[in-house]
């Protein structure tokens, strides 16, 4: 978010900031306000592991102040490590909520296991923290160690064995991933920002393996399978070229012919056969007849096509602007990076509309190129390497610190995953009523309208700031009244939403995510949909 006024701001990262503070009343609403609605033995680890997040990020941000962090963190943000550390344990315990309630009793305990794993990966990251604090912080020990008992004692009474295995198994990836990502990537993630992304690859990795694996008990949907099998495979296919490249220049010609050859063989070779085994049938042919199955879909596909045609144009008239202009500046004005906010809520909405499983299925599709169009652009490779290096630095934020340009990314995962999460055999029987009928919705209602708006309007009448903050009280106000515009239009369009008098909520709901935008300083492309995905499905 960039609703800002030209002065200096004090480091996010500072002890017990008032930002900071506000961040974490907000965080802790979101958690009591789920605990009040779960009320069970889960939801009181979920309120044990915020307290204890509490303490810890304070020795974070201390740590990253101080320069002493194992990795290196992007310095423009605090730790993060509360608001992320709840976002898996609580849409774990929503989920089983949910599926509890439809009767699906397989996927309640897999909610219990979202939860469980959530909760395993915030202690690991509250522990490195700790171990790595000089002085060891003997107060904030001790809260960790009784947060952490009570977590693993009611854990290990409530799962069964396969079920712990499963979660000491993506505990170990976790491991693994945060040694090699952080090292291969510094200054890309706060802790908590790495805490979310990684833990949500490393239980995707493991869910691939163990589906791959228990074949015969895999009778999932192919829409599934091909979402699992794309996301490991461009992070199995960036681990790779990253590691290659250590030893050769990846500017050259010989080597950008072998990273388009080695593409196609692992694509080919390695990404469709394991996409077969498990879909059970040719994934390519599979591929083109759901996509062009109904004249419906033809007709999505064909306006996605020009709304993408139109973002390229966009991207290119900014840097044309630029390359004309005598004062040669280096970014893009707000306005200009909302443009593409705008696109992708006109893609979305007619997709949740008319067919979810098509935006599924070309949301993946999109994530996979836009992240081997990043590998192109972070390794040079020719002959678009250098040219998307000069035409995407034109958007770069203070974000944008590490190697990776990862803004647009964080965006399409943002629209997508309330998509993508929904629990769909837990959804059936007209169980997604009340507030819950617009999760599909939360990414649209959050990013798409609540970020855009509040960026505008923040950043051009903005005069009153939050305390602490750069954010505006007239940007928060103008997202939340424009997102409750939006419910009233997706009423009147969508047919298939029906709130049932559930206004209440969703106003709060609402309200607390934009208050979490106004004083985060995490990114909000991604925050923000989890958090109101969470809340809608409450």
């Amino acid at each position: 978010m960039t609703r800002e006024c030209p002065s200096p701001t004090p480091r996010s990262g500072a002890p017990l900031s008032g930002s900071v503070l506000a961040e974490t009343a907000v965080v802790f609403a979101v958690v009591l306000s789920i605990h009040a609605a779960v009320w069970d033995r889960y939801s009181w680890c979920a309120v044990a592991l915020a307290v204890q997040a509490f303490y810890v990020q304070y020795k974070w941000d201390r740590l990253l102040q101080q320069g002493n962090a194992v990795f290196q963190f992007r310095m423009s943000a605090n730790s993060g490590l509360l608001p992320a550390s709840m976002v898996m344990p609580l849409f774990g315990l929503v989920m089983k909520e949910r599926c509890q309630a439809a009767g699906n009793p397989f996927f309640e305990r897999f909610g219990i296991v979202v939860a469980a794993t959530g909760m395993a990966v915030a202690l690991f990251s509250s522990v490195l923290a700790l171990g790595i604090t000089r002085p060891v912080p003997t107060n904030t020990c001790v809260i960790l160690g009784l947060a952490g008992g009570v977590i693993i004692y009611i854990m290990k009474h409530s799962l069964s064995v396969g079920e712990v295995i499963e979660v000491l198994e993506v505990l170990l990836i976790f491991v693994y991933l945060n040694m090699i990502l952080l090292y291969l990537l510094p200054r890309c993630f706060t802790p908590g920002e790495a805490l979310l992304v990684l833990g949500g690859i490393s239980f995707v990795l493991n869910q691939l393996i163990k589906r791959s694996l228990t074949l015969v008990e895999s009778q999932g949907d192919p829409v599934d399978f091909f979402l699992l099998v794309v996301v490991v495979g461009m992070v199995l296919m960036g681990i790779f070229f990253s590691t290659l490249f250590v030893f050769m220049d990846s500017g050259t010609w010989a080597s950008s012919i072998f990273f388009h050859l080695m593409t196609c063989v692992l694509g080919l070779g390695v990404v469709l056969p394991w996409l077969h085994r498990l879909i059970r049938r040719n994934p390519l042919l599979w591929l083109l007849q759901f996509l062009f199955q109904t004249d419906t879909r033809i007709y999505l596909l064909a306006y996605w096509s020009l709304l993408a045609t139109l973002a390229c144009l966009v991207v290119l008239y900014q840097n044309a602007k630029r390359s004309s202009s005598e004062s040669k500046k280096h970014q893009a004005p707000t306005i200009a990076r909302k443009y593409f906010h705008l696109i992708v809520v006109a893609t979305y909405i007619p997709g949740i509309i008319f067919d979810r499983p098509l935006l599924y299925v070309a949301a993946t599709v999109c994530l996979a190129v836009f992240i081997f169009l990043e590998y192109v652009r972070y390794f040079r490779i020719k002959p678009l390497g250098h040219t998307l290096r000069s035409l995407l630095s034109l958007f770069l934020d203070e974000r944008d610190s590490g190697p990776l340009i990862l803004t647009h990314i964080y965006l399409l995962l943002g629209m997508s995953l309330p998509i993508w999460l929904i629990p769909r055999p837990c959804t059936q029987k007209g169980s997604l009523g009340g507030a819950r009928a617009l999760v599909p919705y939360a990414g649209v209602l959050a990013v798409g309208v609540g970020d855009t708006v509040a960026s505008i309007f923040g950043s051009t009448m903005g005069e009153i700031r939050w305390p602490g903050t750069k954010k505006t009280f007239e940007g928060t106000m103008t997202s939340i009244f424009a997102q409750i515009i939006s419910v009233a239009l997706i009423l009147i369009f969508d047919s298939g939403v029906d709130l049932n008098y559930s206004y209440a909520w969703i106003l709060g709901s609402i309200s607390t995510v934009s208050l979490l935008e106004a004083y985060t300083t995490q990114i909000d492309n991604l925050l923000l949909p989890l958090y109101l995905l969470i809340l809608l499905m409450a």
